[in-house]
């Protein structure tokens, strides 16, 4: 026998309700087939995540095709022959500058943020002006970068080509994108988290590093994972700043030349149809590269997220 619910004056019955985003699909439909315009643009949504999906699919299963039958030991032997082609010297090369540019545009980008969020009024004209040249910067085109980095690092430091200048270079253009979200995150933090810790009686640097950047890390992962991924993708710029494909090699150290794997398999493919094989497995390791900075920064990120 269904147990009874006893209702006292004044309350409702709110057994039978169901979140919204709980209902089931079925239940869903069956609810906008009442309402022709709310399931028409449901209908358009889906339909819209439907041909993403395929897209992101049918590139991931052509790329994996073309490129998997050619992930042989030669591609990833210790030292480039022109024999194996072998793509390790530019996956340590890739990672190199990553990290650089990483440690750079990280450090500076979270400290702008906490600055102009933390600090800075939001009247005031200098924080305006940041922000004006953030979005400026985050609309540049690479060549542009790249341009410029060989202009300023490579001739005006006296850097030369190197990993050094292609890492500095990459730093800018992850730098808008990093502060910017870094500041949306911090924005996101509620203002009774700040006040809780100042009625405790800590400081304002103390509540920023034990209270607001951990709370604020799930968008500043995302800023970060967007970061490495212009990283990773980027070629020209690099052909300007780190040097071609002409240099594949370990670099002896950051102030030396080397190629990534952008700029090894734009090498490869104007070659022509001779080493097109060893372009889509550079373009396999490529993707899987990137699938796997985005698991270890998700899984940094939560690691130092704060649940409160």
């Amino acid at each position: 026998m269904a147990k009874e619910i006893v209702l006292r004056e004044g309350e409702v019955d709110v057994s039978h309700i169901v979140p919204i985003n709980r209902q089931s699909f079925a239940d869903k439909a069956r609810a906008y087939a009442h309402k022709p315009c709310s399931l028409i643009g449901f209908a358009l949504v889906l339909l819209a995540t439907l041909i993403t999906l395929a897209m992101v699919l049918w590139i991931l299963v052509y790329v994996f095709m073309q490129g998997v039958p050619h992930l042989t030991a030669d591609i990833f032997a210790v030292r480039w022959t022109p024999e194996n082609m072998s793509m390790l010297p530019s996956l340590v090369n890739t990672l190199t500058i990553a990290g650089i540019s990483l440690v750079v545009a990280g450090v500076v980008g979270i400290f702008a943020a906490v600055f102009m969020v933390e600090y800075a009024k939001s009247t005031n004209i200098f924080v305006k002006i940041v922000r004006v040249a953030a979005e400026t910067l985050s609309g540049i085109p690479s060549i542009v970068y790249g341009i410029f980095g060989m202009m300023f690092f490579v001739e005006l430091c006296g850097w030369g080509n190197s990993l050094l200048g292609g890492a500095f270079t990459m730093a800018l253009m992850m730098l808008p994108l990093i502060m910017r979200t870094t500041e949306e995150a911090l924005r996101a933090v509620p203002d009774s988290f700040r006040e809780g810790s100042f009625a405790l009686g800590a400081g304002k640097l103390r509540t920023i590093f034990r209270i607001i950047l951990p709370s604020a890390m799930p968008g500043i992962v995302s800023g970060i994972i967007l970061g490495l991924g212009r990283v990773v993708g980027e070629t020209m710029a690099l052909v300007y700043t780190a040097g071609s494909a002409f240099n594949v090699r370990y670099p002896a150290s950051p102030m030396n030349q080397g190629c990534t794997l952008t700029v090894y398999m734009y090498s490869l493919i104007n070659e022509g149809n001779e080493y097109i094989g060893q372009a889509w497995a550079v373009a396999v390791v490529l993707i899987v590269l990137v699938v796997l900075i985005n698991g270890v920064a998700e899984f940094i990120g939560n690691k130092l997220k704060k649940e409160y």
